[in-house]
């Protein structure tokens, strides 16, 4: 008997999770210092923050918003960082291979918080909005850093000219 709501458990409670996974979101651990001060402040701490799956769905995405997407150079790995510009805008890049880029539509610019110390947009230019997987809406590890994550753009990052 055991045996038997085990299994039906087991049958309904995978489709289930992984739906909740696919749709809702999830829990992720946030590595390197690129998004240094907002995420992993200090070095030897890492942070983990819960990542909406619902928040992108429609790829409304907002500057200021800290996302996670699949790196264009390499579809094995995702990286993590906050949109700078959305289709439209024009923006004036820090070492991209022309200094002003208008973000095609359905694209967006992302960089890491830590100036010098990421490999975003400016390396690998304007992303598409497919790439988009997730948003960072929180910080849940470790306790002391628990807070929802603002969406804030540095004053010296906003687009030249915005889309708005």
């Amino acid at each position: 008997m055991w045996i038997r709501n085990f299994c039906r458990s087991l049958f309904f409670g995978i489709p289930m999770g992984a739906t909740v996974l696919d749709t809702v979101g999830y829990v992720a651990r946030v590595e390197g210092i690129s998004m240094q001060p907002a995420l992993n402040p200090e070095s030897t701490n890492t942070d983990y923050v819960f990542l909406s799956r619902w928040a992108v769905r429609d790829y409304d995405v907002k500057r200021g918003d800290i996302i996670s997407l699949v790196s264009p150079k390499d579809p094995n790995q995702k990286i993590i960082k906050r949109v700078v510009a959305l289709q439209g805008d024009i923006v004036n890049t820090m070492g991209y291979k022309s200094q002003y880029v208008k973000v095609p539509e359905g694209h967006c610019w992302v960089e890491g918080d830590h100036t010098g110390h990421t490999l975003d947009s400016n390396t690998f230019g304007p992303v598409s909005l497919g790439l988009v997987n997730a948003k960072a809406v929180c910080i849940v590890w470790p306790p002391r850093r628990w807070h929802y994550l603002e969406n804030k753009l540095p004053e010296h990052r906003k687009p030249i000219s915005s889309s708005y």
